[in-house]
């Protein structure tokens, strides 16, 4: 069974690395069978070619375009595809620019990428009729025997048959000890195995056992050990599952992700990074003469600092300072941490109001992003204060540190702002945590400043 699924993944993989190239060889047809051929040196496109592959590379392991779930799931798949693609052409979008050696043909580059986006689709629509038609076969079958006969092991047993690719026969189930059969078909004791195996082609055995059971999954492997096939667990982790197949093997003691974070991936730290620095950096430079008008607008005001700074929690639960243009009087710094701005809020001042519904009291937070305290995007911090109290009353409230915190967010441009639902704000940032991307991150901020002069909650 994984046998055939890592084959084909593999090719699928190998055949997707070589579509810029033929992307590029049709394009070429396109646009130089209608001019002279001495007219066009090929030579840079050769380069244009390597960076698309490259870049192509990167996109589809960032989309997982070469996944298993890639080849068996029916949905979302065409996005993904679109995306790679649009984040392939960005980058040669980006080499042209900087590259004023050659003017490269505009024809061949759209064209290039249009015919890579429905390669990539029309690629993936292949293999899947590909493997129905091999799986569908009774020759391509694969039998299958699950160990245990309670409602998990008929639940997976359902699962594995009840898919669009109908490959798997379940070859019958093996009772643990003192365990209830409610399963249908062939079922025998754990001793018994050897006799109902032997007048059977077993291809996989696959470990059902619920987790209370876990602990007896040695003896179960020294009892099946001897079929001489692969052997796979099944893990029952109720309705927190994980949220990624990866399995990690830390000094011969093996461990399965969880609780995955993409702040772990090597793509989230380099682009989530760059992306950061260049942006903040870039929003800096363009609002000097700006925040220069601000600082004088807040400091005649009212009395006080320019700059209001509070104690917020960000990435991994760490406390650190946030940086604001100070929008109201200064009061004991207790209130501040405990109380939530309203409408009509007597503590604001006039420049402050004004700031406050356009969000510009938050530019100095991108100094807090060029620090590393925060990102341009990412589940807005809290106050320590609120933390706690929401730790208590909202579940997996805490799970919003597995990503650093963000100017804007998810939840923020969908309305969950300032004094609203914690709940709903909750449920947006763990989206935003399983989705991530830096197309989605793109997505929130241009949002963010389309919202902006909407602000409904910013008072």
């Amino acid at each position: 069974m994984i046998s055939l699924l890592n084959r084909t993944v593999f090719n699928f993989r190998l055949f997707t690395l070589l579509l810029p190239l033929g992307s590029f060889m049709i394009a070429g047809c396109v646009e130089w069978g209608r001019i002279v051929l001495s007219d066009i040196d090929p030579y840079p496109y050769f380069g244009l070619l390597v960076f698309a592959t490259i870049a192509w590379l990167i996109a589809i392991e960032n989309y997982g375009l070469c996944t298993t779930k890639y080849v068996l799931t029916s949905g979302g798949n065409v996005y993904a595809a679109f995306l790679a693609t649009l984040a392939t052409l960005f980058a040669e979008l980006v080499i042209m620019f900087f590259y004023r050696a050659t003017s490269f043909s505009r024809l061949f580059v759209s064209s290039s990428a249009v015919i890579l986006f429905f390669s990539t689709v029309g690629l993936r629509f292949l293999l899947r009729a590909a493997m129905k038609g091999r799986l569908l076969r009774k020759s391509g079958s694969i039998r299958v025997l699950i160990v245990g006969a309670d409602e998990f092991a008929g639940r997976t047993a359902q699962s594995l048959v009840d898919r669009e690719f109908k490959g798997v026969e379940i070859a019958g189930f093996v009772r643990l000890p003192g365990q209830d059969a409610t399963v249908e078909g062939t079922v025998c004791d754990l001793d018994g195995i050897g006799p109902m195996v032997a007048g059977n082609r077993i291809d996989d055995v696959v470990l059902a056992v619920p987790a209370p059971r876990l602990h007896e999954l040695p003896h179960i492997l020294k009892e099946v050990r001897h079929l001489g096939v692969p052997v796979r667990a099944v893990l029952d982790l109720g309705d927190q599952p994980p949220t990624s197949n990866r399995l990690l093997n830390v000094n011969g003691v093996w461990m399965v992700n969880v609780c995955h974070t993409p702040a772990e991936s090597v793509m989230y730290m380099i682009l989530k990074r760059g992306f950061d620095v260049a942006f903040s950096a870039a929003v800096l430079l363009l609002t000097v003469p700006l925040m220069a008008v601000i600082v004088a607008a807040v400091k005649f005001s009212s009395p006080g600092p320019v700059l209001f700074a509070q104690k917020r929690v960000g990435f991994k639960g760490d406390v650190f300072k946030m940086y604001k243009f100070r929008t109201m009087r200064t009061s004991s710094g207790t209130e501040g941490d405990t109380r939530w701005t309203s409408p009509d809020d007597s503590r604001r001042t006039r420049v402050g109001a004004f700031l406050r519904r356009s969000s510009l009291d938050e530019l100095p937070q991108f100094f807090n992003v060029l620090k590393g305290d925060m990102s341009v995007v990412g589940p807005r911090p809290e106050r320590p204060h609120f933390v706690e109290k929401f730790a208590i009353e909202v579940p997996r409230y805490r799970a919003r540190h597995y990503l650093k915190v963000g100017i804007t967010g998810w939840a923020q441009v969908n309305g969950w702002r300032g004094d609203t639902s914690i709940e709903k704000r909750v449920e947006h940032d763990l989206y935003y945590l399983q989705n991530w991307s830096l197309l989605f991150d793109l997505r929130i901020v241009l949002r963010t400043v389309l919202h902006t002069v909407n602000a409904k909650h910013a008072y």
